[in-house]
């Protein structure tokens, strides 16, 4: 369904976010036929969601009241933190009403053209940021929507860019009908279960993006087995690969051939190497030719949260990696920093994460670990397991214990790096508040 196919519809939004902000402005601007009748939270909004989505004559829904409420509606916009899979979608869907967000509506509504899309466990952020930035070095003008950005309905309010890098996630995926010109995906590690069911429905609603209509090309991270053993009906252009880009010992590489060596890159890290591989590929897709990479890169800065330097002091560098939620990231996190001294803080939400190879790696760097609630007990469990001596594998009481014991351990050389493994609800807002807490107890 089209953002403009709403015209006289009535409409139920469930949840609260800024996907339904920038929904109910829209629509009151542009298509006043259309109305909000209903308006279902699992938790009274917040005031400035009420303020914008509460006519007088809207119905205000929780719990139980709220699938009744929304079944005289022809469309249900949801928030992409309402999962797709809750029984209370699943059966407005059976009986006939359209279930969607507002990323959807854009994407049907622009067919998908002249945009690129990226998902991915983790990495996503980066690489849109990346083909944005690059885009713009070759002279197209660019807009950058979803996670990152603005909301891609608030795209409406501007000139169409030559190229829209729009980041989406799996709860925005899960029930897309229309999908961009090229899909990019980086990864797929085990993430949300709680939200998808399962580690099989996580990674089936990831994928479907490659499959939808409007995608004429995908692209692929081919070191990652298991996209490099998709059957797809679109070409495939694959990075990570002697002959497409990579990421070689002396930097990155086209089809053989050095274009920026290792010392040049912008960002630490094999994983943020392949993603500028991603958003090398993905220009290419699109068919826009970047000019040399040191100068197309010029004024690049890694995004906050992001193996991102907090402060360096007595010659220990402390850096925030809190957007690393599950033990794949973290393992790239700490293989960033090849010959130095690592004490590693990491623990959080409990999802059912499997440390054990981080355990191995931990044992085989021989960097140390500060393990915090909820997971913290278990990444312990595991380190031991794997030989990791107990004075390199020690508990804390919270993040702001973690800091004190990192900078007793720390000496002139140390890396001090908050890469969690594991999600923040368990004490944080999210990663942001987390990564900020950190920087506090730190500075």
């Amino acid at each position: 369904m089209r953002f403009s196919e709403l015209d006289g519809k009535r409409i139920g939004v469930w949840g609260a976010g800024r996907e339904i902000v920038s929904f109910a402005q829209q629509l009151h601007r542009r298509v006043p036929s259309a109305r909000i009748v209903a308006a279902a939270f699992d938790s009274q909004p917040p005031d400035h969601v009420r303020d914008i989505l509460l006519a007088p004559d809207v119905r205000v829904l929780t719990g139980a009241d709220a699938l009744a409420g929304c079944n005289g509606c022809d469309v249900v916009v949801r928030s992409p933190g309402v999962s797709t899979h809750r029984e209370e979608l699943v059966a407005l869907r059976e009986r006939g009403v359209v279930v969607t967000t507002a990323t959807g509506l854009w994407l049907a509504q622009c067919a998908g053209e002249r945009v690129i899309g990226v998902t991915g466990t983790k990495g996503k952020s980066t690489t849109a940021a990346l083909i944005a930035h690059l885009a713009r070095a070759a002279g197209q003008t660019v807009a950058l929507a979803g996670n990152i950005g603005v909301p891609a309905l608030d795209l409406l309010d501007a000139q169409p860019a030559q190229v829209t890098v729009l980041e989406l996630s799996s709860y925005q995926i899960a029930d897309l009908e229309v999908g961009p010109e090229v899909a990019v995906v980086t990864n797929v590690y085990r993430e949300h279960t709680d939200w998808h069911g399962s580690e099989q429905a996580y990674r089936a609603d990831k994928l479907r993006l490659l499959g939808l209509a409007g995608v004429r090309a995908a692209v692929l991270n081919v070191r990652d087995e298991r996209l490099a053993a998709l059957a797809l009906d679109v070409p495939v252009l694959g990075y990570g690969q002697p002959h497409g880009w990579d990421v070689t010992a002396a930097g990155i590489a086209f089809a053989g051939e050095l274009r920026l060596a290792h010392g040049e890159l912008p960002l630490r890290g094999e994983h943020n190497a392949l993603n500028l591989c991603a958003a090398l590929t993905a220009l290419q897709a699109f068919g826009v030719a970047v000019p040399p990479l040191g100068e197309a890169l010029a004024g690049f800065r890694a995004l906050p949260h992001r193996l991102e330097t907090v402060c360096e002091r007595d010659g220990v560098l402390w850096v925030n990696d809190s957007i690393s939620t599950t033990p794949e990231s973290t393992m790239a996190a700490l293989e960033s920093f090849p010959g130095r001294e690592v004490v590693l803080i990491a623990g959080g939400q409990d999802r059912g994460q499997d440390y054990a190879g981080l355990a191995r790696a931990l044992s085989a760097s021989g960097a140390s670990v500060i393990a915090i609630p909820t997971t913290g007990t278990r990444l312990l469990a595991a380190a031991r397991e794997a030989d990791v001596p107990a004075a390199r594998a020690l508990p804390a009481a919270d993040l702001c214990d973690a800091v004190r014991i990192a900078g007793g351990l720390a000496q002139a050389g140390t890396v001090v790096l908050l890469s969690p493994a594991a999600p923040s609800f368990d004490h944080y807002r999210d990663f942001e508040e987390r990564g900020e807490r950190f920087r506090t107890f730190v500075c």
